[in-house]
């Protein structure tokens, strides 16, 4: 398993380096993980030995580029470095307990003891959502969030529109996969995630669940290769100021879940116009904590922090909001 960060350098734009501890190993002649996973197909070799043998003399020291001390700045864990738009972000949602039952409670009103939609679209998940291998089990929840435009680094705020209700962090792993040059989706790691939607916009109607999502979110602050999704444990928490308001720990992975990796996998790359070549994917397997279920509305400038056992460093971020007037869009007929 090996850990890979994406930076950017205002003179020397962007590239990747292996992360070693508080030492960052620049790799040679690569400006994002995107272009070396598709080396490494084109070669037929793993992406690690790709990077083993593609590593540069020069090195960074980790602490002061993440704490912002250095030209160095750190990108999203992941994207598509040249056309954005082809980097198309997605996710799961319903694959954890915790996350039906906050569901459950937003949208079930004075009766709680029915189950809603939500709760029932998880249990069909408990039931079928683990086939047999080489089966199709049942498919789950499933959402768009934008395309690479909306992805943000670690440090960088996450942003509420003025037309937004609120925003709230989502702590999560997202998949990052490219689509090879004859249509076949392939994994090339994973990361830890902040998804970021807006719930009260959500608790007012499920049906609005999609305009929950449209929103931007953060990935890293690095990628994850040859590791498993099995199981992690970790722990976010709220700042504001220097003061922490709340805390909570997390498991996710595939024993903590309702759905295999396979068959989430499937039900997302099953359509054909997710399997562009060429193109780059982040999909989010699903939360398991929400300081929001919980009664904490974040306010701007708060910042959300995830730690996540065996992902590297924590991912940071604050939140930002438009306190403006919404603006009316208007259409221009040609």
């Amino acid at each position: 398993m090996i850990r890979l960060i994406q930076l950017q350098h205002p003179a020397q734009g962007r590239r990747i380096a292996m992360v070693e501890g508080e030492r960052l190993q620049l790799v040679r002649d690569l400006d994002s993980i995107h272009r070396a996973a598709h080396r490494a197909l084109e070669g037929g070799i793993k992406l690690e030995e790709f990077v083993a043998s593609a590593l540069a003399v020069e090195h960074l020291e980790y602490p002061e580029v993440y704490w912002g001390k250095s030209l160095w700045k750190i990108l999203p864990a992941f994207d598509h470095p040249d056309e954005p738009a082809r980097c198309i972000v997605t996710g799961t949602g319903l694959t954890h307990r915790k996350s039906a039952d906050n569901r459950q409670a937003m949208h079930a009103g004075e009766k709680q003891a029915a189950p809603t939609d939500s709760m029932r679209m998880y249990q069909w998940g408990v039931e079928g959502g683990r086939p047999a291998q080489g089966r199709i089990g049942v498919a789950p929840e499933w959402f768009y969030k934008g395309c690479g435009t909306i992805l943000r680094a670690h440090g960088e705020p996450l942003d509420v529109p003025a037309f937004g209700l609120d925003g709230g962090e989502e702590a999560e792993v997202a998949g990052a996969y490219i689509i090879s040059e004859t249509g076949v989706p392939c994994r090339v790691g994973f990361v830890q995630a902040n998804e970021f939607s807006d719930h009260q916009i959500e608790a007012k109607n499920y049906l609005y669940l999609a305009h929950s999502k449209l929103r931007s979110c953060s990935v890293g602050p690095e990628l994850i290769v040859g590791g498993d999704f099995n199981g992690a444990e970790g722990t976010v928490t709220i700042l504001r100021g220097a003061k922490a308001i709340w805390r909570k720990t997390f498991a996710t992975g595939e024993q903590n879940m309702s759905h295999s990796l396979a068959n989430l996998e499937h039900h997302h790359f099953k359509y054909s116009a997710h399997r562009r070549p060429g193109d780059a994917h982040l999909h989010f397997f699903g939360a398991d904590v929400f300081s929001f279920g919980e009664g904490i509305q974040l306010e701007d400038g708060d910042t959300m922090k995830i730690s996540l056992a065996g992902f590297g460093m924590p991912l940071m971020n604050p939140i930002r909001m438009d306190q403006g007037a919404p603006k009316l869009v208007k259409v221009q007929p040609l």
